[in-house]
């Protein structure tokens, strides 16, 4: 009978300059992950002498992944350290909270914003799921009909949300969800630049939508780059108006 060799569990290595607590809590966050969500990782004690630490060091690691979102401590009967999972919205309150400590201007986010949309169209040309096809050609349909600031922001949700579920890039919706509402939440954030041109933005989404129905990944991300780039355009002269 073969013998099956398993891949030895992470310790904690002391290196000089090394803060053991950090890298006791990196140790244990490669255990969690490691494991199905919900594992037993391991009672307070069996942790600690696995990795080799001290009790005091190992609850200190233990309270930062607890606020991560990636671990539960339960006590009495069955207790000690399960592995978990941050949610969705955790994962972005993280990431909004990350873009408002550091200086981020709402310029920056909405660069972000430009090239992730880009990027999500062009993969959406990709997507062969034919009723996602038939509603997006419903939508193109539609925003004719599109005729004030209400309408255009509830299209724009529907478009956003109808290319998501083409994709399936979870990585592309939480980024994307992220820095445009930081983009539009900041003070001065041009918010309304598209009703300026309610007629250049109607073009510009059934350029896009036609690109994504014709399976032509290059065209639908140069329409959307068009189009971003006139709303910059459109604000700057404003700006200056």
């Amino acid at each position: 009978m073969p013998i099956i060799e398993t891949a030895p569990e992470p310790r904690v290595r002391r290196r000089r300059g090394v803060n053991l607590v950090a890298a006791t809590t990196e140790v244990l966050r490669e255990r969690i992950f490691a494991a199905e969500p919900g594992a037993l990782i391991g009672s307070l004690h069996a942790l600690a002498r696995s990795l080799e630490v001290g009790i005091v060091t190992l609850q200190q690691a233990a309270r930062v992944l607890e606020h991560e979102g990636l671990l539960e401590v339960r006590r009495g009967p069955g207790g000690g350290y399960y592995g978990a999972r941050p949610d969705d919205a955790s994962l972005e309150r993280a990431f909004d909270a990350y873009l408002r400590v550091h200086p981020t201007t709402w310029e920056e986010a909405l660069d972000m914003t430009s090239l992730l949309f880009n990027e999500l169209v062009a993969a959406a040309a990709g997507c062969a799921d034919t009723a996602l096809r038939a509603q997006l050609g419903a939508m193109g349909e539609r925003i004719e009909h599109c005729v004030t600031e209400g309408d255009l922001g509830a299209f724009e949700f529907e478009f956003q949300e109808l290319l998501f579920r083409m994709v399936r890039r979870p990585l592309f919706e939480m980024l994307t969800r992220v820095t445009l509402h930081y983009a539009t939440t900041r003070p001065g954030a041009p918010v309304h630049a598209l009703d300026h041109d309610l007629a250049g933005w109607k073009a510009g989404r059934r350029r896009i939508i036609a690109a994504i129905l014709a399976r032509d990944g290059a065209l639908a991300r140069f329409e959307a780059d068009r189009s971003n780039r006139a709303v910059i355009l459109r604000h700057l002269a404003s700006a200056r108006g």
